[in-house]
C-alpha cells in the first residue's frame, strides 16, 4: 500500500478517483458502504467527500457506531453523576464527556454545581491527582474502543493507589459490526474498518469477520487518499463478489497488531455483554475490570441504588443516525434546538460525533 508521501498526493488522489468512477460504470446495482469511526466521518466531511463530483451517486458512504462519547449509554453518565454526590469524590474523564445529556442533567451541569468533576487527558492524569489527593477517591469515567483501553490496563497493572477506582465503559467495534449486518430492512455492502483500533488489536479480528459472514472489509487510514483508496478497494471487491479483509493502513497496521497492548488488555478485562446508548445490548461488545482488578472497579467499590435512565430524549434521532438509518440533517431537532452549544443528543458532543461533524461542515454541503 501507499506510504505517507504518496498518500498525500493530490495526483495519487485524482488517479484513484478515476478508478472509482470507471468502476461504478461497472455496478449492477447501488453499493451502500458503512464506516465504524469518528475520525473517518471527520475526513469524509471536512473534505467533501462525498460531493457527487468525487463520490459516484450509485456509492454511499454511511456512518456507523464509531462515536465511543456517542455509545456511551445514559445509565452510565447517570451513574458517574450519582459517584460524584459521595462525600470527598473526585471524577475524572474526557473533555467531550462532560457535556453529554445524561437522562437529567450532565457532568458540566453538576460541575457548574459545584462537584469535583475535572478533565483529564488519560489515566495517567488520573492517577497523579489520586496521588495529589490522598484524603479524596478518585474516579476515572472510562469511556473508548479498543484504542484507548490499553491506556488503562497498562496503569492498572502497575498497582495505582487504594483511592484510585475505575467506571469503565470501554467498548469492542467487531461485535457492533456484526450487529449491524443483521438489521432488518438494512442491506450493507462493506465496511470501512477504523485503522486506530486494528493498530491495537490487528488484521485477524477482521479477518475472522469476513470469513464468517463473508462480507468485504478495508482497514482504512486517515487521510482523504485513504478512505478513497478504501472505497476503491471495497468497490472492486464488491464487484468481484470477494470477501476479504484487506489492510489499506499497512504503513501503521501490523497483521498481528500491538501484542504488548494486547497483553495488558487480557490480563486486565474480561469480555461481556454490553449496552450501546440507542442501540442497546450487544453481545460480548464491552470490557469490565476482571476479578483480580475488582477493588479498582468504582461500581464494586460503592454502593449506587437503581438508576431509570433514558437513553434518547423525544424527538432526537441520535439511535437512528448511530446505525446509518438517518442522516444527522434528517433529524427534526438538528440545527434547531440541537447544537453543538445546546446539544440534545449525544451525537452533537464530541469531535466524533456525526452530528457535529455534520453541523460544522454543513455549509460545505448546503445542509440548512
Amino acid at each position: 500500500m501507499p506510504g505517507e508521501t504518496l498518500i498525500r498526493s493530490p495526483d495519487f488522489g485524482k488517479k484513484i478517483l478515476q478508478k472509482i468512477h470507471a468502476l461504478s460504470l461497472q455496478l449492477e446495482k447501488p453499493v451502500k458502504i458503512m464506516h465504524v469511526c469518528g475520525t473517518h466521518e471527520h475526513t469524509l466531511a471536512e473534505h467533501g467527500l462525498r460531493s457527487p463530483n468525487i463520490i459516484p451517486s450509485n456509492v454511499e458512504i454511511i456512518a456507523g457506531p464509531g462515536c465511543p462519547v456517542c455509545v456511551c449509554p445514559t445509565e452510565d453518565i447517570d451513574r458517574a453523576i450519582e459517584l460524584t454526590k459521595i462525600p470527598k469524590v473526585i471524577l475524572t474523564t474526557f473533555g467531550d464527556m462532560i457535556r453529554v445529556p445524561s437522562t437529567h442533567s450532565s457532568l458540566s451541569a453538576e460541575k457548574a454545581k459545584g462537584a469535583d468533576i475535572r478533565i483529564v487527558y488519560g489515566p495517567a492524569d488520573a492517577i497523579k491527582i489520586a496521588y495529589d489527593n490522598p484524603d479524596k477517591e478518585v474516579i476515572f469515567f472510562a469511556i473508548g474502543f479498543e484504542t484507548t483501553a490499553p491506556l488503562l490496563a497498562l496503569e492498572l497493572n502497575n498497582s495505582p493507589p487504594t483511592n484510585f477506582s475505575v467506571l469503565s465503559t470501554h467498548k469492542i467495534i467487531p461485535p457492533a459490526m456484526e450487529l449491524m449486518i443483521n438489521l432488518p430492512d438494512f442491506k450493507l455492502d462493506g465496511y470501512i474498518c477504523p485503522g486506530h483500533v486494528a493498530t491495537i488489536i490487528g488484521m485477524e479480528p477482521f479477518i475472522k469477520f469476513s470469513q464468517k459472514h463473508q462480507f468485504p472489509n478495508v482497514i482504512a487510514g486517515f487521510e482523504p487518499n485513504d478512505m478513497l483508496l478504501a472505497i476503491y478497494i471495497l468497490l472492486t471487491l464488491i464487484k468481484n463478489a470477494e470477501c476479504y479483509a484487506i489492510n489499506e493502513y499497512t504503513r501503521v497496521v501490523r497483521p498481528e497488531g500491538n501484542r504488548i497492548a494486547q497483553k495488558y488488555m487480557d490480563e486486565v478485562y474480561t469480555v461481556k455483554d454490553s449496552k450501546w446508548r440507542g442501540i442497546g445490548v450487544i453481545h460480548r461488545s464491552g470490557l469490565e475490570l476482571g476479578v483480580k482488578y475488582r477493588d479498582y472497579d468504582a461500581l464494586h467499590r460503592f454502593e449506587l441504588l437503581p438508576l431509570e435512565s433514558q437513553d434518547i430524549p423525544p424527538g432526537c434521532s441520535c439511535h437512528l443516525v448511530l446505525i446509518g438509518k438517518k442522516k444527522p440533517e434528517q433529524c427534526s431537532l438538528y440545527a434547531k434546538k440541537c447544537t453543538p452549544i445546546t446539544p440534545v443528543g449525544p451525537c452533537m458532543v464530541g469531535n466524533e460525533g456525526s452530528c457535529r461533524i455534520s453541523y460544522i461542515y454543513r455549509s460545505r454541503h448546503k445542509i440548512a
